[in-house]
């Protein structure tokens, strides 16, 4: 048994504890939390940190398969132009793809991640995720707009599904964007992923998304007529909204992710859809488009808002904290502790996973970091803060 202390503890159970304990299993389950009032006294076996005990982190978005794709993009280049671009630079430097990939989950796991939901479009990360210490929810990603090709996506995303299950890696089935499904494959998907307990789609990253469902125009059609994969007739959803609430399945919670261009129009309509979350990756949307989701919308709108990093090919790395350190610096009106909620609680309760990650509890098995370097004078991430891992 560990006893750990700091100046602060955020449980994520009720306000934070001044100078509490955390009494830790050998196996990291917590055996107690304890209120000390902010008068701790010397005790067997207890160690003291100067900082905050918080949670391990939870990345509720990313692309683990395209980490050998870290540099292959020019930043500010806009979402149609980085699609294109990956398109044809995906498989450059494959010979690396298992090494890079493994190199982020080791990255990952040393910036106190406990628990993520990773986009795949193959295999070729399971047996990483099975001997990882993170616990991965593999989402099995779906695409494709000519509508006559959608059985042939179907049949291969069912036979990675099989595969999943025979590493026996929890997963979900998930479309990747309004924009890249026909509607004859959202509503196979529809079908297929009746009973999913977790659901994530790209939503409204770049304001061309709005240009190419209502017009079948701009900067997207363009990539895709170059691309060759415009199906002969138009076959997509009107609208964002629509694809919510109309094509993706209603069971389960649904992680929409990036929402860089999310307005207050669409916020509220979606709402209609019970158990939905909204998933903030702002490091890899200022790489893409150099703009940030509109937070102080979010918020207003009383949003459940969770963090990702999304890829290497988007994001010099995939550090939660560093995300949190962006949006302080946009919007430093948001309270420390509510960030850490955001990349902690929010996100175990987004993955179903809230009752052994996310909150510091009697029983749970979160992990547990020391925030360090903080302004804890002002509650206020500083350039060199760092997580470090206790527990």
């Amino acid at each position: 048994m560990k006893r750990f202390s700091a100046q602060y503890i955020f449980t994520n159970e009720g306000p934070p504890l001044k100078r509490g304990i955390v009494s830790v299993k050998s196996d990291g389950t917590i055996a107690a939390v304890e209120d000390s009032g902010g008068n701790l006294s010397e005790r067997e076996s207890s160690e003291f940190h100067n900082g905050i005990i918080i949670p391990g982190l939870v990345n509720c978005h990313c692309h683990l398969e395209l980490s050998h794709m870290n540099g292959h993009s020019a930043p500010g280049s806009g979402l149609a132009e980085f699609l294109k671009n990956f398109r044809t630079k995906r498989e450059n430097g494959n010979e690396n793809m298992l090494f890079s990939a493994a190199e982020a989950d080791r990255e990952m796991y040393s910036g106190g991640v406990v628990l993520c939901a990773d986009i795949c479009n193959t295999r070729m990360t399971f047996d990483i995720k099975k001997k990882s210490r993170i616990k991965y929810i593999s989402l099995l990603e779906v695409f494709g707009l000519q509508p006559e090709k959608a059985g042939r996506r179907m049949d291969e995303v069912l036979h990675l599904a099989a595969i999943a299950r025979d590493y026996n890696l929890p997963y979900s089935i998930v479309p990747h964007a309004a924009y890249s499904i026909s509607l004859t494959l959202f509503r196979l998907l529809k079908e297929a992923t009746a009973n999913n307990r977790i659901t994530s789609i790209h939503f409204m990253e770049t304001e061309a998304e709005k240009t190419f469902l209502k017009y079948y125009d701009g900067p997207l059609m363009e990539s895709y007529r170059e691309s060759e994969l415009l199906p002969e007739n138009r076959e997509i959803v009107s609208g964002h909204a629509e694809a919510v609430l109309e094509e993706i399945t209603p069971s389960g919670n649904l992680i929409l992710v990036h929402n860089t261009f999310v307005d207050r129009t669409t916020i509220r309509k979606v709402r209609k859809r019970e158990n939905l979350y909204w998933c903030l990756c702002p490091r890899a949307n200022l790489y893409i488009e150099n703009h940030v989701p509109p937070v102080d919308v979010l918020t207003g709108e009383g949003c459940r808002i969770v963090i990702g990093t999304d890829s290497l090919a988007s994001n010099e790395s995939l550090d939660i904290l560093a995300e949190l350190k962006v949006l302080q610096t946009h919007f430093p009106e948001i309270a420390l502790a509510e960030l850490v909620r955001w990349a902690t609680l929010n996100g175990a309760m987004a993955l179903r996973q809230e009752n052994a990650y996310g909150s510091i509890r009697r029983g749970k098995k979160p992990g547990l970091l020391l925030l360090q370097d903080v302004d804890l004078q002002n509650m206020k991430l500083l350039p060199g803060s760092s997580v470090r891992r206790l527990a």
